[in-house]
């Protein structure tokens, strides 16, 4: 029986206040309440900037969230079998130097997997695209053909750019998604909820203001001191609720986080395009090369017919 009583004693201490603060806030929206503790424009302001940050923090996540898909530039329309995602370029391309015939080429591009399944971006699918376009052109022409070479060297560079782009995402998400959502689902959440305990604070204040001032029959001079102390009460909680408010949204508006993950996603980019530029200008003279020896034997042809 005592337990009961406390637990109803317990209950009706905290379904009170949110019944008053409930009260007082449909009022409010009704348009029937007669004052409104202002809020400090200082507070008004902070809550415009945490709104801001939060906003830019959804936005870019939405978007930059896709690196967490590694198929995200992978061709909707490409259909690769288990064997085609089955062995690396580099390890394809060390069997077909060991094949003999055509039959022996084409066992080693499909060759059962050696680990997991390959990559499904879009630059080791243009890789895997290239190697098979090479062998099927150097098994339908004897001896050295310039463009299956070419596709080849192509598509161990298209892997290799493949594999820095991983490389990209996997720092992306470490170093920028990660932080960001830290912020986005924690600081700013405890942001969140030190306003909301502000307005149940403020909406208590108002609540208990009107209830005092109904029972001196509108005179807020003719109350009891028990009164007074209950608003005086009431207003040293909205005080020190916003004060503690203003401090979080001021710690997360000043934290230097966002933009440096911001800077780490700027470096993951430049570092994956750096390589890009570097694996492909490596590989463009010998390509050139390869083109300018096919010119001119092509024009040599042309000149002894």
């Amino acid at each position: 029986m005592d337990r009961m009583q406390a637990f109803g004693k317990n209950f009706s201490a905290s379904f009170t206040p949110f019944a008053q603060r409930t009260q007082q806030m449909i009022k409010e929206q009704l348009g029937q309440a007669e004052d409104k503790t202002q809020l400090p424009d200082e507070y008004i302001e902070l809550e415009k900037r945490v709104d801001a940050l939060k906003l830019v923090h959804q936005k870019l996540l939405q978007v930059t969230s896709q690196y967490s898909n590694e198929a995200y530039d992978y061709p909707p329309n490409i259909r690769e079998s288990f064997n085609d995602l089955g062995r690396t370029i580099n390890e394809k391309v060390q069997l077909l130097s060991q094949a003999g015939s055509p039959a022996e080429a084409q066992a080693a591009l499909t060759a059962p997997p050696s680990a997991k399944p390959q990559p499904k971006t879009f630059n080791h699918a243009i890789a895997r695209a290239s190697l098979a376009g090479s062998q099927t052109l150097a098994q339908s022409t004897e001896g050295e053909d310039p463009l299956a070479t070419a596709l080849e060297k192509y598509a161990l560079a298209e892997e290799q750019v493949g594999e820095a782009r991983l490389a990209q995402d996997a720092q992306i998400q470490s170093r920028f998604l990660a932080g960001w959502n830290t912020t986005l689902n924690t600081n700013l959440m405890f942001a969140a909820k030190a306003r909301k305990n502000v307005e149940n604070a403020r909406l208590m204040l108002d609540s208990i203001k009107a209830s005092k001032k109904a029972g001196a029959h509108g005179d807020l001079d003719n109350l009891s001191e028990d009164a007074r102390a209950e608003i005086e009460q009431a207003e040293d909680e909205f005080v020190g609720q916003t004060e503690e408010a203003v401090s979080v949204m001021k710690n997360v508006l000043d934290t230097p986080e966002p933009l440096r993950n911001l800077a780490d996603l700027i470096a993951a980019q430049l570092e994956f395009h750096k390589k890009s530029y570097e694996i492909l200008s490596e590989l463009a003279p010998t390509v050139d090369a390869l083109q300018v020896e096919q010119e001119a034997s092509y024009r040599k042809i042309r000149e002894g017919a």
